[in-house]
């Protein structure tokens, strides 16, 4: 066996240990927990049933702008674009310190600039940029590949 694919297990493993220890001692609902570990394992349907069910139930903004982005998540990895950016930016109202949700804005916004439509691609890159702007902003350092595409387009102030 390859030493990659050796060393890729391992971590694979070690990534799931602590990602259980983590689920067991982080002060969350049962759905929430069950949502993650659905999520985890790729069950995308379920996921999202207990996601929505702990939208329902969970009142601290903090802790519900987490499940509003997980959903976005799952809509992004489900190519439901429109649907993920709806969720990014509910889990933006209720905390504008997600620099996450802001690059995963700029990935799409940057997905849709390769599909298509050259006419709108400049507003698309224009509103990829402010997207990653924020992130940057927000976590300095991180999204090196973002801020390298901002130099290079002539976005980055």
């Amino acid at each position: 066996m390859p030493r990659s694919r050796i060393n890729g297990n391992f971590i694979d493993k070690t990534s799931s240990i602590v990602a259980n220890i983590l689920l067991r001692i982080i002060p969350t609902t049962s759905g929430e927990k069950e949502a993650f570990t659905y999520y985890r394992d790729g069950n995308y349907a379920e996921a999202l049933q207990n996601y929505y069910e702990a939208t329902r139930s969970e009142i601290d903004p903090y802790d519900r702008s987490y499940i509003l982005y997980n959903i976005g998540l799952i809509h992004t990895s489900n190519g439901e674009h429109t649907k993920a950016l709806e969720y990014y930016f509910r889990a933006l109202e209720r905390n504008p310190f997600l620099p996450q949700a802001f690059n995963n804005m700029a990935v799409i916004c940057h997905y849709a600039i390769q599909q298509g439509d050259s006419e709108i691609a400049e507003a698309w890159s224009d509103q990829a940029a402010e997207y990653w702007k924020q992130a940057i902003a927000l976590t300095p350092g991180n999204y090196i590949e973002a801020h390298n595409w901002l130099k290079i387009t002539g976005r980055f102030e």
